[in-house]
Protein backbone atom coordinates (compact mmCIF):
# COMPACT_ATOMS: atom_id res chain seq x y z
CA UNK A 1 0.00 0.00 0.00
CA UNK A 2 1.47 3.24 -0.90
CA UNK A 3 2.63 5.61 1.72
CA UNK A 4 2.89 8.55 -0.67
CA UNK A 5 0.84 11.37 -2.57
CA UNK A 6 0.37 9.83 -6.21
CA UNK A 7 2.09 12.73 -8.01
CA UNK A 8 5.84 11.59 -6.37
CA UNK A 9 5.60 9.32 -8.91
CA UNK A 10 8.55 5.85 -8.54
CA UNK A 11 11.92 6.45 -9.00
CA UNK A 12 15.08 8.70 -7.57
CA UNK A 13 13.94 12.23 -6.60
CA UNK A 14 17.66 13.41 -5.93
CA UNK A 15 18.18 16.49 -3.25
CA UNK A 16 19.26 19.67 -4.90
CA UNK A 17 21.33 21.26 -2.82
CA UNK A 18 20.92 24.90 -4.85
CA UNK A 19 17.24 25.16 -4.01
CA UNK A 20 17.41 23.22 0.07
CA UNK A 21 18.51 24.03 3.17
CA UNK A 22 19.36 22.30 6.49
CA UNK A 23 19.63 24.53 9.42
CA UNK A 24 19.18 24.59 12.89
CA UNK A 25 18.36 26.56 16.05
CA UNK A 26 19.67 25.73 19.52
CA UNK A 27 19.66 28.05 22.99
CA UNK A 28 22.04 30.03 23.46
CA UNK A 29 23.12 31.59 27.15
CA UNK A 30 19.23 30.58 27.94
CA UNK A 31 17.95 33.72 26.71
CA UNK A 32 18.17 33.66 22.99
CA UNK A 33 19.06 31.37 19.86
CA UNK A 34 21.79 30.72 17.78
CA UNK A 35 20.97 29.85 14.37
CA UNK A 36 22.85 28.28 11.45
CA UNK A 37 23.09 26.25 8.12
CA UNK A 38 25.09 23.13 6.29
CA UNK A 39 26.43 24.07 3.56
CA UNK A 40 27.16 20.53 2.49
CA UNK A 41 24.28 18.14 2.50
CA UNK A 42 23.11 15.26 -0.51
CA UNK A 43 20.80 12.43 -0.49
CA UNK A 44 17.47 10.95 -2.03
CA UNK A 45 14.24 9.82 -1.57
CA UNK A 46 13.83 6.59 -3.42
CA UNK A 47 9.96 5.85 -4.10
CA UNK A 48 8.89 2.15 -5.05
CA UNK A 49 7.02 0.84 -7.56
CA UNK A 50 4.28 0.05 -4.86
CA UNK A 51 4.68 4.20 -3.53
CA UNK A 52 7.12 2.93 0.15
CA UNK A 53 9.56 5.69 0.22
CA UNK A 54 12.92 5.39 1.27
CA UNK A 55 14.84 8.01 2.20
CA UNK A 56 18.86 8.48 2.74
CA UNK A 57 21.08 11.71 3.24
CA UNK A 58 24.25 13.16 4.54
CA UNK A 59 25.55 16.03 6.17
CA UNK A 60 29.00 17.68 5.47
CA UNK A 61 29.29 19.18 9.25
CA UNK A 62 32.54 20.61 8.33
CA UNK A 63 30.49 23.05 6.33
CA UNK A 64 29.01 24.65 9.47
CA UNK A 65 27.85 28.34 9.23
CA UNK A 66 26.79 30.24 11.91
CA UNK A 67 27.99 33.22 10.69
CA UNK A 68 30.92 33.63 13.06
CA UNK A 69 33.82 31.89 11.94
CA UNK A 70 35.82 31.57 16.16
CA UNK A 71 31.92 29.42 16.78
CA UNK A 72 32.30 27.54 13.91
CA UNK A 73 35.56 26.16 14.11
CA UNK A 74 34.91 25.63 17.92
CA UNK A 75 31.54 23.11 17.30
CA UNK A 76 33.68 21.16 14.55
CA UNK A 77 36.33 20.69 17.47
CA UNK A 78 36.47 17.27 19.32
CA UNK A 79 34.40 19.44 21.95
CA UNK A 80 30.85 19.62 19.44
CA UNK A 81 31.44 17.47 16.15
CA UNK A 82 34.63 16.15 16.65
CA UNK A 83 35.08 16.72 12.67
CA UNK A 84 38.03 15.41 11.78
CA UNK A 85 36.97 12.30 13.17
CA UNK A 86 33.38 12.32 11.88
CA UNK A 87 33.16 14.70 8.90
CA UNK A 88 29.71 13.13 8.47
CA UNK A 89 25.90 13.40 10.26
CA UNK A 90 24.07 10.68 8.31
CA UNK A 91 19.89 10.01 8.16
CA UNK A 92 18.63 6.34 6.70
CA UNK A 93 14.95 6.12 6.89
CA UNK A 94 12.65 3.44 8.62
CA UNK A 95 9.94 3.52 7.97
CA UNK A 96 6.95 6.51 7.27
CA UNK A 97 3.61 7.42 8.51
CA UNK A 98 0.88 9.52 7.48
CA UNK A 99 0.06 12.25 10.17
CA UNK A 100 -3.04 13.93 9.11
CA UNK A 101 -2.12 16.07 5.66
CA UNK A 102 1.67 15.45 6.74
CA UNK A 103 4.30 12.66 7.61
CA UNK A 104 6.21 11.07 10.00
CA UNK A 105 9.39 10.03 8.48
CA UNK A 106 11.50 7.32 11.59
CA UNK A 107 15.10 6.84 10.94
CA UNK A 108 18.32 6.57 11.71
CA UNK A 109 20.61 9.43 12.75
CA UNK A 110 24.67 8.85 12.85
CA UNK A 111 26.36 11.86 14.38
CA UNK A 112 30.05 11.65 15.90
CA UNK A 113 29.93 7.87 15.03
CA UNK A 114 26.83 7.25 18.05
CA UNK A 115 22.88 6.33 15.59
CA UNK A 116 19.84 6.86 17.23
CA UNK A 117 16.14 6.95 16.31
CA UNK A 118 14.93 10.09 15.18
CA UNK A 119 11.69 11.07 13.96
CA UNK A 120 10.90 14.04 11.14
CA UNK A 121 7.94 15.76 11.08
CA UNK A 122 7.60 16.38 7.23
CA UNK A 123 5.24 18.25 5.23
CA UNK A 124 4.53 17.30 1.48
CA UNK A 125 4.63 20.44 -1.05
CA UNK A 126 3.68 18.69 -4.38
CA UNK A 127 5.47 18.38 -6.92
CA UNK A 128 6.26 21.31 -10.06
CA UNK A 129 7.28 20.34 -13.99
CA UNK A 130 10.15 22.13 -12.86
CA UNK A 131 12.47 24.30 -15.24
CA UNK A 132 13.26 22.12 -17.94
CA UNK A 133 15.44 19.81 -15.82
CA UNK A 134 12.32 17.45 -15.32
CA UNK A 135 10.38 17.30 -12.07
CA UNK A 136 11.05 18.78 -8.45
CA UNK A 137 9.14 17.82 -5.46
CA UNK A 138 9.33 19.63 -2.40
CA UNK A 139 9.11 19.32 1.05
CA UNK A 140 9.91 20.60 4.71
CA UNK A 141 10.47 18.56 7.79
CA UNK A 142 11.93 19.63 11.32
CA UNK A 143 12.78 17.26 14.34
CA UNK A 144 14.29 17.94 17.71
CA UNK A 145 17.84 16.39 18.80
CA UNK A 146 19.37 16.16 22.28
CA UNK A 147 23.22 16.69 21.45
CA UNK A 148 23.62 14.92 24.77
CA UNK A 149 22.27 11.46 22.87
CA UNK A 150 25.34 11.79 20.75
CA UNK A 151 28.15 12.20 22.65
CA UNK A 152 28.04 16.41 22.43
CA UNK A 153 28.27 16.30 26.77
CA UNK A 154 30.56 19.63 26.83
CA UNK A 155 29.49 21.73 29.65
CA UNK A 156 29.68 25.66 30.27
CA UNK A 157 27.34 26.61 32.65
CA UNK A 158 26.84 30.30 33.57
CA UNK A 159 27.80 31.68 37.20
CA UNK A 160 24.26 32.50 36.96
CA UNK A 161 22.39 29.09 36.39
CA UNK A 162 21.67 27.40 33.31
CA UNK A 163 24.47 27.18 30.66
CA UNK A 164 26.17 28.55 27.53
CA UNK A 165 24.83 26.38 25.08
CA UNK A 166 21.27 24.59 25.12
CA UNK A 167 20.67 20.85 24.92
CA UNK A 168 18.21 20.88 22.14
CA UNK A 169 18.94 21.08 18.88
CA UNK A 170 16.10 21.73 16.37
CA UNK A 171 16.58 21.16 12.68
CA UNK A 172 14.96 22.27 10.09
CA UNK A 173 15.30 20.93 6.35
CA UNK A 174 13.42 22.34 3.54
CA UNK A 175 14.30 20.35 0.75
CA UNK A 176 13.82 20.72 -3.37
CA UNK A 177 14.55 17.32 -5.02
CA UNK A 178 14.72 16.72 -8.56
CA UNK A 179 13.53 13.13 -10.38
CA UNK A 180 16.24 11.43 -11.83
CA UNK A 181 15.34 10.49 -15.62
CA UNK A 182 14.22 6.73 -16.20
Amino acid sequence: MSITPAELTAGTWTIDPVHSQVGFTVRHLMVSKVRGAFGGFSGTVEIAEDGSPAVNAEIDVTSINTGNDQRDQHVRSADFFDAQNYPAATFVSTSVEADGDDYLVHGDFTLRGITKPVTLQMEFNGVNPGMGQGAVAGFDAKTVLNRKDFGIDIEMPLETGGTVVGDKITITLEVEALKADA
